[in-house]
């Protein structure tokens, strides 16, 4: 089929958060039109590709993302129609250039990945393959384990807790159906437990729980407690991972949680987590620490490493710039992995490249900002790392990525291969 970019137009859509964003249509010589839309997020790292917004107090708060359409239809666009779509890495790279700046501020990263993943989306359609095949080859086929955000805090939701993801890891499941099947099961039975307790059963950003909580620990027992009332085992059949995303309560050199009144240093915060991985089977940690905060991630790397995964998603921001200095100095073991944190597509598969080469994990991860797009589905089977976070067992812009991956696993059939990635750390 013909591969030459005919057209391209973006237009502002509204994310899960009802604030604006930006949805990419584009159009190959062949008619075949596809669209991408792209995420936005609320706990963000400094060094993350800027997504531009226009600032008018008048229109969405400042919010609205006009420029950024702008620069689809009038920079970009023009600058790329007549390119096969199929030559991401040229594409990529043009928008690039034509942007500028080291963190895409010229034309806004929004724009500029918004083109990036329409691009891909067409290239694979043109060669009729699905995306995950398209991107990760014929023998893409590896599902991942889900790590499903059913408590949220910090800035995903007025609860009163510090920590902002408690996600629970169906580690015990035989395949993705039914890993998702361990997960829907906890998270309603999650739901009837904090009703009996008294607790609020409203849902923050990422559709997880957030009721008003009296410390940063209960999220944890009330966890154990849902997994059993499902009928499951803790650490046999469902595991914790945890996202403090600790920059947002790091000031003047601590790290201060507000329910307890502390304030703790980097290796007294890791001490606190190594209790909890006492008490808790928690498989996953990621941002325990603050984002600049790269000796204290190597001292807790080097203490919890062996245990526990420790992840970066706000150190890195999928940039191969950090993650190349956090390899050499054994800041973590894994990276987070979101589009939108670097802009492209080429950018985003060289970070996991990076990962990959210094045998670390990686987990492809959603935006607290979500549209029903499920580009992220296909791009972690495609990338074969075998984990993804796309959120909680409700709101459909999170359900989305997880119906896609059951259409993948049911177009796999009995090639699909689903596994444990923490079975070594067991």
């Amino acid at each position: 089929m013909e591969r030459t970019i005919a057209a391209v137009k973006g237009f502002e859509i509204l994310d899960s958060r009802g604030n604006p964003t930006i949805r990419v249509r584009l159009s190959l010589s062949s008619g075949l039109t596809v669209s991408a839309s792209v995420p936005s997020g609320a706990s963000t790292g400094e060094n993350e590709a800027s997504e531009k917004r226009d600032g008018d107090p008048r229109r969405y708060g400042g919010k609205g993302v006009l420029q950024a359409v702008a620069a689809v239809n009038d920079t970009i666009g023009p600058a790329i129609i007549g390119m096969d779509a199929a030559r991401q890495v040229d594409i990529d790279q043009r928008m690039i250039e034509l942007d500028g700046t080291p963190n895409k501020s010229g034309l806004g990263a929004n724009a500029i990945l918004g083109v990036s993943m329409a691009a891909c989306r067409a290239a694979a359609e043109a060669a009729g393959l699905p995306l995950y095949a398209y991107l990760g080859g014929t023998t893409a086929r590896r599902l991942p384990m889900p790590m499903m955000n059913v408590l949220n805090g910090g800035k995903h939701a007025d609860s009163g807790v510090d920590f902002q993801e408690f996600m629970i890891v169906p580690v015990g499941a035989p395949s993705f159906s039914e890993a998702l099947r361990f997960g829907a099961e906890t998270f309603h039975a999650l739901k009837v437990l904090l009703a009996q307790k008294g607790y609020a059963t409203g849902l923050g950003d990422e559709g997880g729980f957030a009721p008003h909580l009296s410390d940063n620990e209960q999220p944890c027992t009330l966890l154990l407690e849902a997994i059993k009332a499902a009928g499951f085992e803790p650490g046999r059949d469902i595991a914790i991972a945890l996202d403090p995303a600790a920059s947002s309560f790091f000031a003047s050199e601590s790290y201060r949680l507000s329910n307890g009144k502390s304030s703790l240093s980097s290796e007294q915060l890791t001490a606190f987590y190594e209790i909890w991985l006492g008490r808790y089977p928690i498989v996953s940690l990621e941002d325990g620490l603050a984002e600049n905060d790269w000796a204290g991630f190597q001292h807790q790397t080097a203490r919890l490493g062996g245990r526990v995964q420790i992840v970066g998603d706000d150190i890195y921001v999928t940039n191969t710039k950090f993650i190349r200095r956090g390899i050499a100095e054994n800041t973590t073991n894994a990276v987070l992995i979101k589009l939108n944190q670097i802009g492209t597509v080429t950018e985003t598969i060289a970070a996991v490249e990076l990962c990959r080469q210094a045998g670390w994990s990686f987990v492809v991860s959603h935006r607290s900002g979500e549209t029903e797009d499920p580009f992220i589905a296909d791009f972690a089977v495609a990338m074969g790392g075998g984990q993804i976070k796309c959120g909680s067992l409700s709101r459909s812009e999170r359900i989305a990525k997880y119906n896609r991956l059951l259409e993948i696993e049911q177009d796999l059939g009995p090639a699909a291969l689903f596994s444990n990635p923490f079975a070594d750390r067991a």
